[in-house]
Parts: C-alpha cells; structure tokens; sequence
C-alpha cells in the first residue's frame, strides 16, 4: 500500500507541472501579447521536459512495479483502474525521448503564433514551413511509440485509445453511404429553410451575456470555470475546480452561441469527474471521442433542439428585440438547422460537419505517409472541398488554415470528432430511455434530468475504463453509426420535407 500512495503522489506532481504548462498555453491563446512568444515557448518547453523527466525517472518505474506487485485490489477498483493507466501512460511516455518531447512543445508554442498570423494574412505558405517541422516530429512520434500497421495508428491511440484506421475506416465509408444522399436531398430543397435571421447584428457584449446565462442554467458552475475569447474555440483545464472553455464572436448570433454551447459540454465533463480521481491517473476525459460526444451533444441534440428553444427563443428576443422583431420559434428553430455545405467546420450544420473531419483525415494521412508534399495540401484541399461539399474555399483561411490542429501537433485528432458526434446519439438515446422526461424538462429550462443521467454514466467515471467498455457500460452496445444516422434523417427529413 505504501508504493501506491507514494506513487499517486509522485503523478500527482507530474500532473501539477502538466497543468502549468497547460495554463502557459492557455494564455498564449487568449491574452499573451504575440511579442512574448520566444520566452513562451522555452517555457512551455522547459516545464514539458520537467514533466516527461519526472515522470520516466526510475523512480517512477519502481514505485509503478512495487505497487503493481504488492496490489490486493479487486479488478473492478479504483485503486487497480488506477494502476493500469499508470501502467499504460508510463509505458508511453517511457516511449518518447525526452528532447522530442521538449522539441514538440517548443516547435508547437511557435506555430501556433504562426499559424494565427498566417490564417489572418490567408496565406498558407507562411505556415508551411512550420507543418514540415510538424510533420517531421509526428513521424518520429509515431515511430518512437510503434505501431503494427501504420504510423497514423500510433498517433491516433494518443486520443481514442485503441483506434485504428483498419477499425475507422468502415466508420467512415458508411458515413459517407448514409449522409451523401442526404447532403444531396437537401440541396435540392434548400430553398424552403432561410437562416437570414442568424446573420443579422447582434452585439457582442448581449451575446456574452445571453450565453452564460444559458450556461449556467445548463450546470455550467461558474464558480469553478470561465470563458474568455480566442481565435479558435476550446476548452482546457487545470483541475476540476478551473475549468476554461473560449469561444469567438462575429456580428452573428450563431458563432459565439453554439460554439459556447459546444465547449460547456467538454467543460461539464471535466467538472463532474469523480473528485476522488483529481489529480490521479483517472482524472479527466477518458478519450476525445467521448468528450466530443458530450459538447456535440450539449451543441446539437440539446442546443438546437425545438424544446431548448421553446424555453429560450422569447429571452433571446428581450435580448434583441430589434433583430428579432415579428420573428417566431418555428422560424428560428429551422434557421439555426439549416444544412447547406459551406467552408467552415465549426459553423458545419449536423448532415454535413463529417464530411468535413473525412477531408482531414484522407489529408493529414497522406501529409503523414508522404503522398501528399505540403505546398499542394491546399489544392487538395480545395479539390476535396469540391467533391465532397460542391464548394471551394475563397481563401486559406477559409480553407486549409481554418483549424488550430495542426499547429498544436494534433495529427490523428480530427477523427474523435465524427466518432463524438455517433456516440452523441448514442448516449442521447439511452438517457432518454431511462428518462423519458428529459425533453419536458428542458422545455422548461430544467437540465437537471440530462445532466444527473451523464454524470451517473459518463462523467464520474473519468479515465476509470477504456472508451469501448465505457460506451458499452453507458449504452448497452458497442459504437454504432446507425442511430446517428436514423437521427440525421428524421431530424432532417422533416425540416426538408423530403
């Protein structure tokens, strides 16, 4: 027992310098002059190094072996989930050198800078360079932890243990059978949905004001988080008592809306993680994948419900009541759901946002493997756009500089959106199940039901077990693209009249 506790303390201070470095990252993306990005970066360097160090130290490893020797606990315990994810993010680390760890978090700090100034000049060649070296660190990332079948496999893994292309790609080929037709359907149609009234202007500081209102009434404990502004969305946190989440604002009211909606959803699981797990090997998100089903589930299957909206649609309206003059809930409630392809995956509608992870996933393996050179990923980019959207961006921001990922290093990342947005459903499905009196409830503006059901069957648990056994254990089946599907065309159907 003894080597256990010692051991939860010594991850307990690799988790600590993790959230500094976290909390570095987090202002250099929202309040950091851009002149402080040199001692940024050695920063954020010098703190990974010390993590990565301390973390595989032979310490660690002996403290890991004597607590895995000396365990007497039952198999479903805490304290043995615990040492298996030690165990397995041990092993991982112990795969990474330490000076590519501390490579990539410089390497990264500093393309961040530049993706941001690249993306405002909408000019991927001022990027480029920065993707090379990216490149060349994810290749030797991959390869330091292995891989069976392909280096996209071992990155992949980082964010939704177990993945692999040879498992995602009939994920993705039956996306496509079932949401091209209907991409299709609803062009035909589109005329009979118009979303004038979201483009209409909507100041900003009634928007931040109408939004965490709406957040906390979802549970959102503001006691505990914040959001603030950056370029592009996200949510971060440094423990489950600060919990950051970010969105961006435009004249519109759709951006800043549902991309607060969306980030509240990530928030709400790092908030109702088991307290007993902080600052543990089970603390946080146990994959992206889940956490992507719970801010797609907040955004969409709440957000852009027909009860959300029933309850919130006349407080918008004291809002903006010149922008939203003679307007009613019917309306409103088909323009915030209009599906129509347009260049930017965050503002994507339901049927078409896939499309748009598929794109990156086919780009960023052939980036990967060397089948696609940098300087033509934008003109495939751009081609795909076309093929799969019937659309081509204007510009590079528009395009191929829209997402902060690959800046960040996040090779193997886009994928856990499209399995968040199966597994929405999923969930969303089951809760209703077991609570039938969930869309009532939020009619009323109550979202104690929905969020009681999530925190019961997703949240507490943390890192505690595997994203495939959490599924199972929360809905009963393994992940499927069936619901999802069902859901798209019902939900749509109706909107279209197809």
């Amino acid at each position: 027992m003894s080597a256990f506790n010692d051991l939860k303390k010594r991850l307990a201070d690799v988790h600590n310098l993790e959230m500094a470095g976290a909390l570095l990252d987090w202002d250099q993306q929202t309040y950091m002059p851009r002149g402080g990005i040199g001692a940024r970066a050695e920063s954020r360097a010098t703190i990974s190094k010390l993590a990565h160090d301390l973390h595989t130290q032979s310490e660690t490893a002996r403290l890991l072996e004597r607590a895995e020797r000396e365990s007497d606990f039952a198999p479903e315990s805490d304290q043995s989930a615990m040492l298996r994810r030690a165990r397995r993010d041990f092993d991982k680390a112990t795969k990474l050198p330490a000076a590519l760890v501390e490579e990539t978090a410089r390497v990264t700090a500093l393309a961040q800078v530049e993706w941001a100034h690249a993306r405002s000049e909408k000019d991927f060649q001022l990027f480029a360079t920065w993707l090379e070296k990216i490149l060349d660190i994810q290749r030797r990332t991959a390869d330091a932890l292995g891989f069976e079948d392909c280096r996209y496999d071992a990155l992949l893994d980082q964010y939704e243990e177990g993945m692999t292309r040879a498992r995602l790609d009939p994920i993705f080929e039956e996306l496509k059978r079932e949401t091209v037709p209907l991409v299709h359907a609803i062009s035909a149609n589109d005329g009979k949905v118009d979303d004038a009234i979201l483009h209409r202007d909507y100041d900003e500081i009634s928007q931040k004001t109408f939004a965490e209102n709406v957040l906390r009434d979802c549970g959102f404990d503001w006691s505990r988080g914040r959001q603030d502004k950056s370029v592009h969305p996200f949510c971060t946190n440094f423990g489950q008592s600060d919990v950051r989440i970010t969105t961006r604002y435009d004249s519109g009211i759709a951006s800043a809306l549902f991309g607060s909606l969306h980030e509240m959803g990530h928030g709400l699981y790092e908030q109702n993680i088991a307290p007993k797990f902080e600052s543990t090997p089970l603390g946080g998100g146990v994959s992206l994948g889940v956490h992507e089903s719970q801010s797609r589930l907040w955004e969409n299957l709440v957000g852009r419900s027909r009860e959300f909206w029933s309850h919130y649609f006349p407080q918008l309206q004291s809002a903006f009541p010149e922008q939203l003059k003679g307007e009613n809930l019917d309306g409103f409630y088909r323009a915030i759901n209009r599906a129509a392809p347009s260049p930017i995956r965050v503002e994507a509608d339901e049927v078409t946002y896939n499309l748009h992870i598929i794109l990156r996933y086919e780009i960023e393996n052939e980036l990967l493997e060397g089948r696609l050179a940098v300087a033509d990923a934008p003109a495939s980019w751009n081609a795909r756009m076309q093929d799969y959207l019937g659309i081509e961006p204007t510009d590079d921001a528009q395009g191929i500089l829209q997402d902060v990922h690959w800046s960040l290093g996040a090779l193997g990342y886009f994928p856990t959106y499209s399995l968040g947005n199966i597994l929405s459903v999923q969930l969303w499905e089951k809760a209703l199940e077991d609570a039938p009196e969930i869309p009532a409830a939020i009619a009323r503006g109550d979202f104690h039901l929905l969020l009681g059901w999530l925190r019961e069957n997703v949240h507490q648990h943390g890192r505690k077990y595997p994203p495939v056994e959490l599924i199972q254990r929360a809905t009963g089946s393994e992940l499927r693209v069936a619901p999802y599907a069902d859901y798209l065309k019902s939900k749509f159907g109706a909107i279209y009249e197809l």
